[in-house]
């Protein structure tokens, strides 16, 4: 069997753009991979047509082997863009070698631990009485893990100023009340989004009483592990991070030195499964549990589903089926969620199918957002 065409398709999506991938075979066996670059959907396609000159022709079945000479390809190794670019192809290979064997892609990663894939929630709503009785709504449908947004005062209709400093001090107070009001049964979390600094996080994790939160998302950003490390002397707070790594020595410092208690893998960014597992085999040394990232659109779903499954290290899938809905028509298979969880799929592959006529429409420019502080100055979103 041999690889005869890769293509790509940067398309809009529900919310924004998605990076889909297929690989096809002179078998007629083909698989299907997403990218997590989100917003630099482009820039993937691009370092995609680069290996795609050498990709043709390939025996499939050799995963970790063309693993290896895409990372290795180039003399300048590594970074977002291609390890992005890296992954789609991962996962592609994974789904169409699953489905040529006619397994899960699970079974192709030492077969599933657990019989379903517990997930987590995230609130969305702005913090006040409202997000407090939403969380009440979601603890009585079934929910046990609930991730929180930062809130901030009243904007002045500016929807990209953030002032850190009066961020935190609405956020405290409402992530108090927010523990009273639901007992200490619920796993509450937040998710900071890298907006903060050491002193800022620090101060965020001293006004609130232990046991308020359960983790602390990516309070800072992830660039320089010493900063992680001063921070970690300052709170006991247990830190969820990892979403950003795009590789297993990304994540070597924040496993090595236990800066991290929950890691936020991306099998979109990190390298696909094949990076995936690596890392999640030097958490489960270090007894850190995997927290997967999962932002994204089905294929990206059902990749961290088999990939949950598949590893004994694990806490709770990101899932945001509640607040993003993907149509029948341009993912005619796709894997549903039941409740808080995810069955572990039975069919081969993957299980989710992409409707490429409908990817056919100009790509959609859009840009994340573009936060400032009130003197003007750029900051984190």
């Amino acid at each position: 069997m041999k690889i005869t065409e890769v293509k790509t398709f940067p398309t809009w999506g529900t919310f924004r753009n998605m990076f889909v991938l297929k690989i096809e075979t002179d078998e007629g066996f083909y698989g299907w991979g997403e990218a997590g670059l989100s917003s630099r959907e482009l820039a993937v396609q691009g370092a995609v047509k680069h290996f795609r000159e050498f990709l043709i022709g390939k025996d499939p079945m050799r995963i970790g082997a063309i693993w290896q000479e895409l990372y290795r390809s180039q003399y300048f190794e590594g970074g977002r863009v291609l390890t992005a670019a890296i992954s789609a192809i991962d996962i592609a290979l994974h789904d169409l070698v699953a489905r040529k064997l006619g397994v899960p892609v699970y079974q192709l990663l030492g077969g599933a631990h657990r019989n379903f894939v517990p997930c987590f929630v995230t609130v969305n709503k702005p913090l006040g009485p409202e997000v407090i009785a939403e969380a009440q709504k979601l603890i009585t449908q079934g929910w046990s893990v609930i991730r929180f947004v930062p809130g901030h005062p009243d904007t002045g209709g500016d929807a990209n100023l953030f002032e850190p400093r009066k961020s935190i001090a609405v956020t405290a107070e409402w992530m108090i009340k927010a523990r009273e009001a639901l007992g200490r049964a619920p796993v509450l979390g937040i998710d900071y989004h890298h907006r903060l600094n050491v002193a800022e996080t620090a101060s965020f994790c001293q006004m609130l009483p232990p046991g308020t939160l359960d983790f602390l998302e990516e309070p800072i950003r992830d660039e320089c592990p010493e900063a992680y490390a001063s921070l970690r002397t300052l709170t006991p707070v247990p830190f969820a991070i990892g979403e950003e790594f795009s590789s297993k020595w990304a994540f070597l410092p924040y496993i090595e030195r236990g800066l991290t208690n929950f890691a936020r893998l991306d099998v979109c960014n990190v390298g696909g499964f094949t990076e995936a597992m690596k890392v999640a085999g030097w958490c489960e040394a270090h007894y850190i549990d995997l927290m997967p990232h999962n932002p994204l659109g089905p294929i990206s779903t059902a990749a961290h589903v088999h990939f949950s499954a598949a590893v004994p290290n694990f806490s709770w899938l990101e899932d945001r089926a509640n607040e993003f809905t993907f149509s029948d028509e341009l993912f005619p298979m796709q894997l549903k969620r039941t409740g808080d969880h995810y069955a572990v799929p039975q069919g081969p592959g993957l299980g989710v199918e992409f409707n490429e006529e409908m990817a056919r429409e100009p790509f959609k420019f859009s840009e994340s957002p573009h936060l400032h502080r009130a003197d003007g100055s750029h900051t984190n979103w």
